[in-house]
């Protein structure tokens, strides 16, 4: 499902523990980390999507999870030709994301990595939250940093820190 913009509407989280770290998943068989993500299939809430994602990817279920906050608008972000896997479907530009902030009310023993048939991560680990921008694909980096900085004020205890975008040379 593409946008007429060309954007096919996904949902990104963000999981927090309790000591306001991220979870950090560790794309399989790659070097790549990122936090879990996903498409909207049609008829779906933005809500729903991120549940059944988190299910897919993580293995938690609604349970072991509290929405802390989502962002409110679209954020958006464009594939490179080179990278994309749908560059014979004319019109395809990227993802328009909706991002929740959830925090884990479960344990770290909840999440499983092999919870579908398609696993999306061989690895996880938690990270600070203001992670370095520079570990995220160049092209994913503007719409972490929106993300992260939008849903800060929902963390407990939040300090005022900034995610920064640093220009390669």
């Amino acid at each position: 499902m593409i946008d007429r913009d060309g954007y096919r509407p996904n949902v990104g989280i963000i999981i927090t523990n309790d000591r306001n770290q991220v979870f950090w998943g560790k794309r399989i068989r790659q070097h790549a980390w990122q936090f879990p993500q996903g498409g909207i299939q049609y008829g779906e809430t933005p809500e729903q999507a991120m549940y059944r994602e988190l299910h897919e990817e993580v293995g938690l279920l609604p349970e072991h999870v509290k929405i802390l906050g989502r962002t409110r608008d679209w954020m958006r972000y464009e594939v490179p030709q080179s990278w994309s896997k749908r560059e014979s479907r004319g019109g395809y530009r990227g993802q328009k994301q909706i991002w929740f902030l959830l925090r884990l009310i479960g344990r770290d023993c909840d999440v499983h990595l092999r919870a579908s048939e398609h696993p999306e991560f061989d690895a996880w680990r938690w990270n600070d939250y203001w992670l370095d921008i520079n570990a995220v694909i160049e092209f994913k980096r503007e719409v972490y940093t929106m993300a992260l900085n939008e849903l800060a004020r929902y963390l407990p205890g939040h300090r005022h820190g900034m995610a920064h975008l640093q220009a390669h040379k």
